[in-house]
């Protein structure tokens, strides 16, 4: 699996003589390879969320909630976020639809009493302006409520409209940090929703041609490749993180799994899990192999060690190594590092 390396920093005047102006600005940088979604309501899941494998937890507000528990369960997350101890993990909390009654009061209640709170998530964003008011709205509380570091915003792709302008959704704010793909809205809004979220289609398929027996088979397609290929382009084209959405049928791992690793393919860096089950998983595909851990490391000694003779090239059992090649090989170790500086589990071996 190829890692994306990370932009440099911008004020990083040590290495100007390596930047162009062509390579956006990061934002945050956070391990995300795991997102667990909390129902604000469900108290009984919050300390088994806080011990677990999850690298990103968020209370849900939204569509975990029914509409006469909205206020209750804005008190509820507020309690949960200031008195458990969530140790090192990213928190977020899905506010409700800027376009309901709940929304603003979730932004300015929470922010106002939550000072353990990382980002901000937003649903059903269609516009740069959706994220231009949180971010302004934000702006005005940190004021009120400073804080020690900036809240981050990360966001919800889950309508026609949204993907439609997501491009410009992506630098509409230095706040916004991820990109997720709300596959099941995002179905519904699109009328080809099926009976489970984030699963395959068998309708989206096409026959081949007869073979020389007369036999057709089934080709099946990925109906969401389309939305998900658009989203990560504008991520990785604005620094941000591309997340992958939800999988419905958490009794179905290995249907989880292919999902994950369709997503980590298409340069997604997580994936959201709507159950425990799926943490370990997630974590697992978005990680590197201990074997590329070691390959990557090979390469580096090996290209160092050309490069010291004069040599930018050679070949290694009939395959050209290269700079790009180093490249790939130097994402791969900065992604390990960066697991590990966030105190998660390493590389992973794989059969």
């Amino acid at each position: 699996m190829c890692w994306p390396r990370e932009p440099i920093p911008w004020r990083d005047t040590e290495k100007c003589h390596l930047m162009s102006f062509t390579i956006p600005k990061p934002r945050t940088r956070r391990v995300q390879r795991s997102e667990l979604a909390v129902p604000a309501t469900s108290t009984h899941f919050f300390e088994r969320a806080a011990r677990g494998p999850a690298d990103f937890i968020f209370l849900d507000l939204e569509d975990a909630v029914a509409p006469a528990r909205k206020p209750e369960a804005r008190e509820i997350a507020i309690e949960a976020l200031n008195t458990i101890d969530w140790g090192t993990k990213t928190l977020a909390v899905r506010i409700n639809g800027l376009d309901t009654e709940w929304a603003h009061r979730d932004i300015i209640e929470i922010v106002g009493r939550c000072p353990r709170l990382d980002l901000v998530m937003v649903p059903k964003v269609g516009t740069a302006f959706d994220v231009r008011f949180v971010d302004a709205l934000l702006t005005g509380l940190e004021r009120e409520h400073p804080r020690a570091r900036p809240l981050g915003i990360e966001i919800l792709i889950e309508t026609t409209l949204g993907l439609s302008n997501v491009e410009d959704i992506v630098q509409a704010s230095e706040r916004l940090e991820a990109v997720i793909f709300g596959v099941g809205d995002y179905s519904i809004d699109l009328r080809t929703c099926g009976e489970i979220i984030g699963a395959s289609d068998p309708r989206y398929a096409v026959l081949t041609d007869a073979d020389e027996r007369g036999d057709r088979r089934m080709h099946w397609n990925d109906q969401w490749h389309f939305a998900l290929a658009r989203i990560a382009n504008a991520c990785r084209a604005h620094g941000l993180r591309a997340i992958d959405g939800p999988y419905a049928n958490f009794g179905d791992p290995v249907g989880f799994h292919a999902s994950a690793e369709r997503a980590a393919a298409l340069g997604f860096e997580g994936k959201w899990a709507i159950h425990p089950s799926q943490l370990d998983i997630a974590n697992e595909v978005f990680s590197p192999t201990a074997r590329e851990v070691a390959w990557a490391r090979e390469i580096i000694a090996k290209i160092q060690s050309a490069s010291a003779g004069g040599d930018g090239a050679f070949g290694q059992d009939g395959v050209l190594i290269d700079l790009a090649v180093l490249k790939r090989a130097q994402a791969i170790i900065d992604r390990e590092q960066a697991i590990a500086a966030a105190g998660r589990e390493g590389a992973r071996d794989v059969a």
